[in-house]
């Protein structure tokens, strides 16, 4: 069985929209006039986790428990979170031909599996393996090895990581022994290591996946 491993945010899933959507969610509910959202936005743009609500509480002195904060934050984003229909299918056509298929991302274990169910996608993943998990970051191996081990399997030559971050998911799935797909969008840095395989879209590094099965 081959294994691809995948990025979450920004590889299956578009959480630059989710976000946006989560956080004016959040505010408007709780009555947050624009400084507290414009932290939120701020602060919270690239990845996000209970901690995070800790500081807000103490910086705007909230009555809501930090706690309480994090949980809804997580449900606003499970609720706006999508996965497109043709990225399901594609990871459907992966499965059906044999292969084991895994996640390896940063962020805290809780909202990262509520995405992934919320979207659908956990019928179709073997394993999941989040940074929250073992507070280990990509580019760390430990996480690839930890996803692969999710999978029911342990990392060969011959798997396949893909996503977005040149740095993270590429230059870390090189590091891991992995073979590597780069999801364009990001600027790719002077210096690093050429991946295996360049995509506009993570449903055509699925199809380079399928040619490519024998390789």
């Amino acid at each position: 069985m081959r294994l691809a491993l995948f990025d979450l945010d920004g590889t299956l899933v578009d959480r630059t929209a989710a976000f946006a959507d989560a956080i004016a969610t959040l505010s408007a509910d709780h009555g947050y006039g624009p400084d507290i959202e414009h932290w939120l936005l701020t602060e919270l743009a690239d990845r996000a986790d209970r901690s995070d609500f800790d500081r807000l509480a103490a910086t705007f002195q909230l009555d809501e428990s930090p706690g309480h904060l994090w949980r809804v934050y997580v449900d606003r984003m499970a609720a706006a979170v999508t996965c497109r229909p043709a990225v399901l299918a594609s990871l459907t056509r992966l499965k059906d031909a044999g292969w084991s298929i895994g996640v390896a991302t940063n962020g805290a274990s809780d909202i990262q599996r509520a995405k992934i169910r919320a979207t659908g996608l956990a019928e179709l993943i073997d394993g999941i393996a989040a940074s929250g998990d073992i507070d280990v970051r990509k580019p760390d191996p430990r996480l690839f090895e930890l996803a692969a081990a999710r999978c029911g399997t342990q990392l060969t030559p011959g798997d396949w990581m893909t996503g977005d971050n040149p740095l993270t998911d590429i230059a870390g799935g090189f590091n891991a022994g992995l073979r590597a797909i780069w999801v364009r969008g990001r600027p790719w840095p002077d210096g690093l290591a050429t991946p295996h395989h360049t995509v506009d879209d993570v449903t055509d590094a699925v199809d380079h996946l399928l040619t490519h099965s024998a390789e």
